[in-house]
């Protein structure tokens, strides 16, 4: 039976010394009976990713989100591991019984330290977050996912005021709400 509940799948390397995701994820935990928040660095401190669990589990959900901090330009490097090991041929593509995670909703729930305006052509960095996101939406739309839009908060850096932060939490929630 799949499950009318949120999987939110964290993936923050250092969440004890977070502001911003440990903060949304205290929110989430409010509401247990709208969203399953499953924390992939406390399951798997050492990286050995139990591959059948974790399909067994996104199998279980319609919607899931993964939420991580955006740093270098990318995601953590226990993601990149998880869709590597976890998306597998005859599984999420390439067979009559693939695309398990096919018309399930996915979405990026990102915390980026960088101004939004410094992802722009005419920016600092020359790309728009979208850009940088491409191979993810690739990604998802290869597995004949649901890809939605993400949702972003930008300029942690040099503007997480507490209140900003506060204010995030329940944009997040908003954002999931529509989802």
């Amino acid at each position: 039976m799949v499950s009318s509940k949120i999987l939110i799948i964290v993936i923050h390397p250092d969440l004890e010394n977070s502001v911003v995701n440990k903060r949304w994820i205290n929110e989430l935990k409010k509401y247990p009976e709208k969203y399953v928040v499953h924390n992939l660095y406390n399951v798997y401190p050492n990286g050995q990713i139990d591959v059948k669990k974790e399909q067994e589990l996104v199998e279980g959900f319609d919607k899931i989100i993964f939420q991580f901090p955006f740093f270098w330009f990318n995601c953590p490097p226990l993601f990149k591991q998880w869709l590597d090991e976890v998306l597998l041929y005859g599984w999420a593509f390439g067979s009559n019984s693939g695309y398990k995670l096919g018309s399930k909703k996915i979405a990026l729930a990102i915390s980026a330290a960088i101004d939004k305006d410094d992802y722009h052509p005419s920016g600092k960095y020359k790309y728009t977050m979208e850009h940088l996101l491409a191979p993810f939406e690739l990604t998802f739309d290869y597995i004949k996912a649901d890809y939605r839009p993400a949702f972003i908060l930008y300029g942690l850096e040099f503007h997480a005021t507490e209140e900003r932060i506060e204010n995030s939490a329940q944009q997040y929630l908003d954002y999931l709400s529509t989802f």
